[in-house]
């Protein structure tokens, strides 16, 4: 996996970049946000670490401005544990987010958590690229689930609203894949962060509720009052369909 990583710090540079090298990786660095984007640009990575507090241009506005030219999954890295940091990076598009000091062991897990759905994501696709070739391309019943003008196709790994694709990042679609999955069911904000994040967000579940805002926004009639994913009070979430 091609990986950039941006930090000031030389040393927690570094040894990120160690650690990542000898597990297989492929890395690239940078030490500003204005460089970030110049190698971004140019090596197209798989997934990008990213620090906040970075010379020129910090990595809130990295991060945003790189959301709307890839869909490259963000672990943001903050030295700050105020929440109101971690909301701000999703809010820009970071798919994930660590907290200063971090342990690599952590990290790492994180970053192979992120591979393994994109190795599935890149299989899904070859698959469909052969049985295409073979003339033989048919979802069967059970890869596609359909809620009136709302279809999943989990082959495809395709949203189609009225007949219109959506752009849904990895994480939009995960989330709206296990909801819809387990349909009428109450899932808990930590079952919704274990299964679909594969780690617990030490409590701490404003990222799901900012990911179903997002959801909302791009599938509900009204986002204000929806009716596909609805919020059961005390608990979390439950996909009506």
């Amino acid at each position: 996996m091609k990986i950039l990583v941006v930090e000031d710090d030389p040393v927690i540079l570094e040894t990120v970049e160690y650690n990542l090298r000898k597990q297989g990786d492929e890395v690239f660095t940078a030490a500003d946000g204005r460089a970030a984007l110049d190698v971004a640009r140019r090596e197209k990575p798989d997934l990008i670490i990213l620090d906040v507090m970075l010379p020129i241009l910090d990595g809130f506005e990295v991060c945003r401005i790189l959301r709307r030219e890839m869909s490259v999954p963000i672990i943001m890295l903050t030295a700050k544990s105020d929440e109101v940091d971690k909301v701000v990076g999703l809010e820009m598009g970071a798919d994930d987010y660590l907290t200063k000091p971090f342990s690599m062991r952590e990290l790492l897990a994180r970053v192979k958590a992120m591979q393994r759905r994109e190795r599935i994501i890149r299989e899904e696709i070859s698959a469909e690229v052969e049985q295409s070739n073979e003339g033989v391309l048919r979802p069967s019943t059970a890869d596609i689930l359909s809620f009136g003008n709302l279809t999943i196709n989990q082959q495809r790994y395709e949203v189609v609203l009225n007949g219109e694709p959506l752009r849904l990042k990895p994480k939009e679609y995960e989330l709206l894949l296990f909801l819809a999955r387990h349909k009428g069911m109450a899932l808990s904000r930590d079952l919704i962060l274990e299964r679909v994040w594969e780690w617990t967000f030490d409590g701490n579940s404003r990222t799901v509720d900012v990911h179903v805002r997002w959801l909302r926004e791009k599938i509900e009639e009204d986002a204000t009052w929806p009716k596909r994913i609805v919020t059961v009070r005390g608990i979390g979430y439950r996909f009506e369909g």
